[in-house]
């Protein structure tokens, strides 16, 4: 088989980020101010760290302002809400993001459904997840399945009618990424930890995406030839980034298949720039409204 396309999400990012900038540049030129994301880091997780730096450049460059609140791995439940509240009354804030995971002491429900839903720009808020199952446009799709969904479109792979296999139920990836296939008409098969069976399911897969953090769990033989392939994963093995895919042995089989690094890592972040602005657009559109209210 001939070598297959890499779908790097180098390219999409630029252009989207690119779309992104020009619209808040001709947005504040009328007057308005700058749409506004709150970052909260909760302990010094070195991942985390890194995560949020990359999130907060990426908001510089598109004109996004970003208030960052680095807190200590001490903080209980009660004052990381206090936080989130704060941020949910404060007019220039637009989106709020809570860096996952929390600390194990802390609450991460309770934190998840503190934050407003017209802030959520994450898109966990249960009212977001309701409307991501309803098939309503007005809310947060979760930034990973977002910018998976960007990541077809920009390279003309059409989920309709395919049979999507995507290993990994979890809350942040998995299961909204499910729905949002379902939204693009595909019959969607979800693997998880108690599949019996995993090889036989993916084997089936013309689009097969695996977000378990488990190195190398997609081997050559699980995959059929031409199949489309989007590793979610990412883990450090003896000093090197690897994803969930044996990528240099599978790629001989796909048609095309996303790099770790530097594959759907680059789409989360522009799914997140979306997101808010998609919060300012909304909040400027609904305070514009307000005023005009006799």
């Amino acid at each position: 088989m001939n070598d297959p396309l890499i779908l790097s999400g180098k390219e999409p990012s630029q252009k989207i980020r690119g779309e992104i900038r020009k619209e808040i540049e001709e947005l504040t030129s009328s007057g308005l101010r700058r749409p506004g994301l709150a970052v909260i880091l909760v302990g010094d997780d070195p991942a985390s760290q890194i995560y949020v730096n990359n999130k907060i450049k990426a908001c510089k460059k598109v004109g996004i302002e970003s208030f960052f609140y680095k807190l200590s791995s001490n903080i209980t439940t009660e004052e990381l809400l206090e936080t989130v509240a704060e941020l949910n009354s404060r007019e220039e804030v637009d989106g709020i993001l809570v860096q996952l995971p929390l600390p194990e002491h802390i609450d991460q429900e309770e934190v998840i459904l503190s934050i407003h839903p017209d802030k959520d720009v994450d898109g966990f808020h249960p009212q977001n997840m309701g409307k991501l199952v309803a098939r309503m446009e007005n809310g947060f799709i979760p930034c990973t399945p977002l910018g998976i969904d960007l990541l077809l479109k920009h390279y003309r792979i059409d989920p309709k009618g395919k049979d999507v296999v995507i290993v990994g139920a979890g809350f942040i990836v998995g299961r909204p990424l499910s729905l949002l296939m379902l939204w693009r008409d595909a019959t969607v098969t979800v693997c998880h930890i108690h599949t019996r069976d995993l090889k036989k399911h993916t084997l089936g897969a013309d689009i097969l995406i695996s977000a378990t953090g488990v190195p190398h769990l997609i081997k050559e033989d699980m995959i059929k030839e031409g199949a489309v392939v989007i590793d979610v994963g990412i883990s450090k093995v003896d000093g090197k980034i690897v994803g969930d895919v044996d990528f240099e042995n599978v790629k001989h089989k796909a048609s095309a298949i996303t790099p770790v690094p530097g594959g759907v890592g680059p789409m989360t972040v522009t799914g997140l720039l979306l997101n808010t602005l998609k919060a300012y657009k909304k909040r400027i559109k609904a305070h514009s409204t307000s005023t005009m209210k006799p």
